[in-house]
């Protein structure tokens, strides 16, 4: 995230998290969580999970009672290669339209429309 920062947002970013050591540890657990997400590195999970148990931050560890409650599928969504994504695509397409037709017409022309639309 930092190098996408401009010289001036870096040392602005800097100072902020030098000012408070709780927001300097959340940034770095908020930080290694998106590597998890972005690199599939699920095996991780459990030493995060510990380490921010360990820190006096209530939010995260909410966070981290969520992911403990369903634990198996969180490890997999980390892991796995498989991706939910071209469903909910298809989800996405065709609510849209009928959010827009909400109360204006029944589902035939709903169905026409999500028949036609491709």
């Amino acid at each position: 995230m930092e190098d996408k920062l401009t010289a001036d947002e870096q040392i602005g970013l800097k100072q902020v998290l030098a000012s408070c050591r709780h927001l300097k540890a959340t940034a770095g657990h908020v930080t290694s969580f998106a590597e998890m997400l972005t690199e599939r590195l699920g095996k991780q999970l459990n030493s995060w999970m510990s380490a921010v148990s360990a820190d006096d931050l209530p939010h995260l560890r909410r966070f981290v009672r969520g992911l403990e409650t369903d634990h198996a599928a969180v490890l997999n969504g980390l892991t796995l290669p498989y991706s939910s994504g071209a469903v909910e695509g298809h989800v996405n397409r065709i609510k849209m339209p009928k959010r827009q037709m909400y109360g204006r017409a029944g589902f035939d022309l709903l169905r026409k429309r999500i028949l036609l639309s491709d």
